[in-house]
């Protein structure tokens, strides 16, 4: 780190002379180096003149900053900017970034599992519309009912399968159950009591 102090002290004079205005000199003249982790350099920016810091996040002076100190540091870095320049102040940043991660890995899980149960029960849907095309004679409710006991299968099957129930999923689910209750001329309550029954729900 005090090697990342004494290139920023040395960088800050060229990078002051490629900028104009009070703001952004300013800015550098308070901005302190905390961190460098994997070519990110993070500066702290005193709690007090936090208003600040938006002149060195402009793209301008960012990326002056990324070019000057990364040519004397010999490596590609990404400057980022935080409030405070105690440890204290890297670690609570630090904190965010990870709760900001998880948060977002949470989002797109959710995101993967909404659309593959989607797309599953898309599958499911279409494969119902084939099967009862294929039914022969399907005025004769015999051959509905054949067609019915299939259809709750493998609607049945497919909700054992189905590894979370959000509500994307439950709809698309009750999709199927009135494709069949349609089919099979049985009132779609009755259809979910026999798919709840097998699938182990009821």
């Amino acid at each position: 780190m005090a090697e990342v102090a004494e290139v920023w002290k040395e960088a800050l004079p060229e990078i002051k002379n490629s900028v104009t205005g009070v703001g952004v000199w300013t800015a550098l003249n308070h901005v302190k180096p905390l961190a460098l982790e994997d070519g990110l350099l993070i500066l702290g920016m005193p709690q007090i003149m936090t208003d600040l810091a938006g002149h060195i996040r402009m793209a301008q002076t960012k990326r002056l900053i990324e070019q000057i100190v990364g040519r004397r540091l010999g490596q590609q870095l990404t400057v980022r900017v935080i409030d405070g320049v105690l440890p204290e102040d890297l670690e609570r940043a630090k904190r965010k970034d990870i709760e900001a991660k998880r948060l977002q890995d949470q989002a797109m899980a959710k995101m993967r599992a909404e659309i593959e149960s989607k797309s599953s029960w898309d599958g499911i849907y279409d494969q119902l519309s084939r099967r009862y095309a294929a039914v022969p004679n399907r005025s004769l409710p015999q051959n509905r009912a054949r067609f019915f006991e299939e259809a709750i299968e493998l609607v049945a099957e497919t909700r054992k399968s189905q590894a979370t129930w959000d509500e994307i999923g439950e709809r698309n689910f009750a999709r199927c159950i009135e494709r069949i209750a349609q089919y099979a001329d049985v009132p779609s309550t009755v259809v979910a009591i026999q798919v709840l029954q097998k699938s182990g729900e009821m």
